[in-house]
């Protein structure tokens, strides 16, 4: 099998290298703003009962002694977060991938999700050692 040799190979196409430097030039890093950290700290937490829709059995029984359901977000899009961020935190990287669908469609980014998930596990390791400190 024959090939070109690397000079070769990088003279006969310069443009494509040039718009993909261009391109990777301009992606700025992933980042959330106040609020949005907030709801991923709050969520650590929420359990998973937050975050799935109650039963008609359920519904009755809250109402018949007077459980008060946990509130959702006012926002859809905060909303979804916090529920990505109730999964991350349970369950590390083994969120569902409806969830990460409605992730992205709530106008998140994977490298969001990644940024959450590192912070995640820096919390986390944190945490084991304040504990092993005692």
């Amino acid at each position: 099998m024959a090939s070109l040799p690397l000079p070769a190979l990088q003279q006969s196409r310069p443009s494509v290298v040039a718009v993909a430097s261009d391109v990777v030039g301009t992606v700025a890093p992933a980042r959330l703003s106040a609020l949005e950290w907030s709801i991923v700290a709050m969520a650590e937490r929420d359990s998973l009962s937050s975050i799935r829709e109650p039963s008609r059995y359920t519904r009755v029984l809250r109402a018949f002694f007077g459980l008060k359901q946990p509130n959702r977000l006012a926002s859809d899009r905060l909303e979804t977060l916090r529920r990505v961020s109730v999964l991350a935190w349970l369950h590390g990287w083994n969120v569902p991938k409806s969830e990460l669908v409605a992730f992205r469609e709530a106008g998140f980014s994977n490298d969001q999700f990644e940024l959450i998930q590192n912070s995640l596990g820096q919390a986390r390791a944190s945490a084991r050692r304040r504990k092993h400190a005692r």
